[in-house]
């Protein structure tokens, strides 16, 4: 059997294997990866080349904002701008159908925008509105059910870790085309979760919100604005060359850091809970980003890439088709697995892919990232499900038939980003950023 086919086989298998056996997933794409390579290098070689790809992978002067966009979350969530955004969002939300979940959805978009995380999101955001939702007679479930489907919206709409990690692995891609363009499919997200809002409050006859005054509601804008000038700031001084991406998410921290001084929310014993937690968090994204240069070596060597791309061709030679493949198998992984290592581990395999029938780098990002945040809010593994269930104390088997119509919601949209390029395209194209 030729080097290259066996080695492929035993770090296909062994990896497979480690999953299923519990070991941690960073764990077993390095030593699934690192024993795969003994078949075509010495064992002291093996060890040199993933010591030396671990460190390739870490070496990244664009990771580094990963660390500080958690810190500026972690201090929004818990400095005070939370409540600040929602108010704002229920002046927006305004004679809308079902208000307060309609709030919900603003909020989590909002709040998404300026953390770039869905959890936080729909921790924050969902534990400030869930006992108003349940006070004004909304089914819990359903209220549950909005917060969850709407929190990953924060992942697409920048500033985003996802599109950072995703930009990491597939080389050369920029990461403010990327930014732009998760604006238009993380809002299509939302606004069709909207309409849908809409439509159940409109059969079950949930309340309306009652009429707030233009100077209440001025004021209640203005108290956000602050918050809100986080997402200018940065992503305007991305997009205007003033300041790169890592750069920008040091400014979010030092920002979001004064503000929730100036709010008095913020006490040194939360400040050192935050760090720690951010530590925590920095340490595990960035791990498994080292240790999966090891796997993407083993990858370029065995060519697994054009083994899978050969696979998919011998099932059919159209490109449309093959998208509508590559989504449910995309969708099958976010199911199993967190956004984090799965693009990891798939972004070598489908991008070629992708870009050998035209697609643009930018839009995959965006296609493989908006398939991940479906798979957070769906069994078993999804981190924004029982997150959100957590928060709004229910349980997912209650809370499931209220997320199927959100599903197929969602599901349409990825379909809309997937099929119709200007969707993702048109705003980082509209600046320049791809041709």
């Amino acid at each position: 059997m030729d080097a290259a086919v066996l080695a492929g086989i035993i770090m296909v298998v062994s990896v497979i294997i480690m999953l299923a056996i519990g070991v941690p997933i960073a764990i077993s794409i390095g030593l699934g990866s690192a024993v795969s390579m003994l078949v075509f290098l010495s064992f002291n070689g093996a060890m040199y080349t993933s010591a030396q790809k671990i460190f390739s992978g870490a070496n990244s002067f664009p990771l580094m904002a990963i660390p500080f966009f958690v810190l500026a979350g972690n201090i929004m969530n818990n400095g005070g701008i939370a409540i600040r955004l929602v108010n704002c969002a229920k002046v927006l939300a305004g004679k809308m159908p079902a208000p307060l979940a309609q709030t919900n959805i603003i909020a989590n978009m909002l709040f998404g925008a300026i953390s770039g995380s869905g959890a936080a999101a729909a921790a924050a955001i969902g534990g400030t509105l869930g006992p108003m939702e349940k006070k004004e007679g909304y089914d819990e479930n359903f209220a549950a059910a909005v917060n969850i489907c709407t929190a990953p919206t924060g992942m697409l709409i920048p500033p985003s870790n996802t599109l950072i990690v995703y930009s990491t692995v597939a080389g050369s891609v920029s990461v403010s085309a990327l930014f732009l363009a998760g604006y238009i499919p993380g809002i299509l997200w939302g606004a069709m979760c909207m309409a849908l809002v809409g439509f159940i409050a409109h059969r079950k006859k949930y309340p309306k919100a009652e009429k707030v005054s233009l100077k209440v509601g001025i004021a209640t804008i203005m108290a956000a604005v602050p918050a809100l000038l986080l997402i200018i700031i940065v992503i305007g001084g991305i997009l205007a060359g003033v300041f790169t991406a890592t750069e920008g998410s040091a400014i979010a921290v030092c920002y979001s850091l004064i503000l929730s001084l100036f709010y008095r929310a913020l006490t040194l014993e939360k400040m050192r809970k935050l760090l720690i937690t951010t530590a925590e968090t920095t340490v595990i994204i960035l791990f498994m980003i080292s240790v999966s240069m090891i796997m993407s070596y083993v990858m370029a060597y065995t060519h697994i890439p054009e083994i899978i791309a050969g696979a998919f061709l011998a099932l059919t030679s159209n490109p449309y088709a093959i998208l509508l493949i590559m989504n449910i198998v995309l969708l099958v992984i976010g199911m199993a697995m967190d956004p984090t290592p799965a693009i990891l581990i798939f972004t070598p395999i489908f991008l070629p892919m992708c870009v050998k029938f035209g697609m643009d780098p930018v839009q995959f990002g965006i296609i493989i990232t908006m398939n991940l945040c479906i798979g957070t809010i769906t069994p078993p593994v999804g981190t924004i499900l029982f997150t959100g269930c957590k928060v709004a104390g229910v349980s997912i088997e209650s809370v499931f038939k209220w997320l199927l119509p959100f599903f197929a919601t969602t599901i349409l949209a990825l379909m809309l980003t997937t099929y119709v390029k200007p969707i993702s395209m048109w705003l980082p194209s509209l600046f320049g950023l791809v041709k």
